[in-house]
């Protein structure tokens, strides 16, 4: 019984600050165009990223950064879309052309296995 309370505890900062967030979210909900864009590529990311863990670190490591990556991606294509500053959309051409790269290398050593 103290096992479950103490891991009771130890879980509450994570909730209070998981509900922090749903409430931020909801608080500013994007109402579409490029905030509808970036966030979705946001969510996309974060539900692909939740994998169930092998044990194996190099194996979960890049589970997990495919999809870190092409969440870059699509956010980078949100700021091509919708960005004007000339840097910024500078910056998320060469985001695209390099997570692309990283996550061709990655699926090519995920094949290698």
């Amino acid at each position: 019984m103290m096992r479950r309370s103490v891991l009771v505890l130890a879980m509450l900062p994570g909730l209070a600050f998981g509900q922090s967030m749903q409430g931020m979210a909801m608080d500013h909900a994007p109402a579409g165009g490029a905030d509808a864009a970036l966030m979705s590529g946001m969510d996309k990311m974060n539900r692909d990223m939740a994998v169930t863990m092998t044990g194996d670190a190099d194996r979960d490591f890049v589970a997990m950064m495919i999809p870190h990556h092409q969440g870059a991606i699509d956010m980078a294509k949100a700021e091509l879309q919708y960005g004007k500053d000339p840097m910024l959309r500078t910056l998320a051409a060469a985001i695209i052309a390099a997570q692309e790269k990283e996550i061709g290398e990655m699926k090519g050593w995920q094949r290698g296995r």
